[in-house]
């Protein structure tokens, strides 16, 4: 059993907010993430949700910002928040550049040197992180639902349409539908992935979900104000690509809304609603 290592632990609406590290096999290193355990996790398994942060973020960058645990204590649902990437990789190419590498994960798994053999996060948050956590905390592995912003947006979309029937339910803020298309995909995908582009489309939730519809409806909010909206997220081609392949989509669009924390905290109670409805828990 991969030991675990427990940074710290505090509790919170009644059950316990920790921050734990580990030996990564997929991102070949230390990797460190988030889980609170809601107070009916001390009487048995409870569902789980994976939250998925976006550029320059960590593990504790939603733990701390977006308010989700009340929430999840209310309904009894544990919550799951991975760093983006993996650490001190020593790549010199991989640091100094907030849109790519440490801390950019894209939740890709890299096949291009120097980063195929770190930058595996598709491969860590689908496999690797809940095996660890199945092993070592009270979760039922069989009720999992994921959630994501910006480019852990991206990540919940493209792995939920990847993996049918591996999640009960899946949303985003502000997510990264089409990187393909816009400036922060057209940097990372070809450095982690080659330069074909049927490489990227793996990765491209507009082109998954054209071959693969996600059983449920999908949750998307996107605020208005975003600075990101047209040049990098542009959801409406994912509502389009959604529209054309017949998969239910529930898009919300917020005036005066920006893409902060401060957005997502004010719409986290409806993804926490979404999930649990999803997850048998309400």
């Amino acid at each position: 059993m991969t030991m675990l290592e427990t940074i710290s632990e505090q509790r919170l609406h009644g059950g316990v907010q920790g921050i734990y590290r580990h030996q990564s096999e997929a991102c070949a290193g230390p990797m460190r993430f988030a889980l609170y355990q809601p107070p009916q996790a001390a009487n048995g398994p409870c569902p789980v949700l994976y939250f998925l942060a976006g550029l320059t973020c960590t593990e504790e960058t939603a733990t701390i910002k977006a308010g989700a645990q009340r929430l999840a204590a209310q309904y009894g649902m544990v919550l799951v928040m991975p760093d983006t990437s993996p650490r001190d990789t020593g790549i010199a190419a991989a640091t100094g550049d907030w849109e790519f590498g440490e801390g950019a994960g894209f939740y890709v798994d890299a096949t291009q040197a120097p980063y195929a053999g770190r930058f595996n996060m598709h491969r860590y948050v689908v496999e690797e992180l809940p095996a660890l956590i199945a092993a070592n905390f009270p979760v039922d592995s069989s009720r999992s639902a994921i959630c994501g912003h910006s480019m852990g947006g991206h990540g919940a979309l493209t792995i939920a349409l990847r993996h049918p029937g591996r999640y009960r339910s899946v949303s985003a803020f502000a997510p990264i539908v089409a990187p393909s298309q816009v400036p922060w995909g057209q940097k990372a995908l070809p450095r982690y992935l080659g330069d074909n582009p049927a490489a990227w489309a793996d990765y491209d939730a507009c082109e998954l979900v054209r071959r693969q519809t996600f059983d449920g409806t999908i949750l998307i909010d996107q605020g208005e104000a975003d600075s990101f909206l047209d040049g990098q997220l542009k959801p409406e081609l994912f509502e389009q690509a959604c529209t054309e392949a017949g998969q239910p989509l529930l898009l919300r669009r917020h005036a005066g809304y920006d893409h902060s924390y401060w957005f997502i905290s004010s719409f986290i109670d409806d993804h926490l609603q979404h999930h649990a409805k999803a997850l048998g828990l309400r």
